[in-house]
């Protein structure tokens, strides 16, 4: 039997599950006590769950009027794409060369998944599966400190897919995205996978720039929800 989480954990668990969603919206600004009335919780797990997040990057206190959820900015979603291309190409090409069949096996199965479009839901078990299909390709590469910079570098991330899931129905495609980088890792054509990732990665880029281009066209980018500019 699973031990119960604290009720910081829980709040903790909420409050980013919320964040990497975006139901939290990027730059918003809240109150502690918003945010207790919201989760149910008490003073002291909300405020130790803002001070672990706060480490963590996804929020910043404001003294005497609560927090902001951390904005991005066009440049921090240029800069996260050009360093999942550097990862994972690396990590695709060592993975053809070092990956046993089992594993191989492994993320055949795994590769199948997909999401329902304008499902909240649906996004959500569809990008956890994504997490895990691309950090078992990244372990498959023998390098256990590349794969840990691949999982952390999805998780900050996360955001920024949902709204490249928001902009249009792509889930047949990213499916048989996944099968076929897995076709060239059977096949161990180092060449393909590398190609393949860097297309995938880079159309996964346009799907969110295609997502900001559409905010864009009715409002300034300083009024963005999502994002803020780069000056103060």
């Amino acid at each position: 039997m699973k031990p119960s989480l604290s009720m910081a954990e829980q709040a903790y668990n909420a409050i980013k599950r919320d964040i990497l969603t975006c139901e939290l919206e990027p730059g918003a600004q809240v109150a502690q006590s918003q945010l207790m009335e919201r989760y149910q919780l008490g003073t002291t797990p909300i405020r130790e769950a803002l001070k672990r997040l706060e480490q963590e990057g996804y929020v910043s206190s404001i003294p005497r009027l609560g927090f902001i959820i951390s904005p991005m900015t066009i440049s921090d979603v240029h800069d996260l794409y050009e360093l999942r291309i550097m990862l994972e190409q690396q990590a695709i090409r060592l993975a053809v060369l070092r990956a046993t069949d089992e594993q191989i096996k492994q993320l055949q199965q795994k590769a199948d998944f997909t999401y329902r479009y304008k499902d909240l839901q649906s996004y959500q078990e569809f990008l956890a599966h994504n997490t895990d299909f691309h950090q078992t390709l990244a372990l498959a590469s023998g390098n256990r400190k590349l794969a840990a910079a691949v999982a952390q570098a999805l998780e900050e991330m996360a955001r920024i897919f949902h709204l490249g899931l928001e902009v249009r129905d792509s889930a047949e495609e990213m499916r048989h995205e996944h099968q076929t980088l897995v076709k060239a890792l059977m096949d161990r054509d180092a060449s393909l996978a590398q190609q393949l990732m860097n297309d995938q990665i880079l159309r996964s880029q346009q799907r969110v720039m295609d997502m900001l281009n559409q905010h864009m066209k009715n409002r300034s980018i300083n009024e963005l929800p999502i994002l803020k500019t780069n000056s103060n």
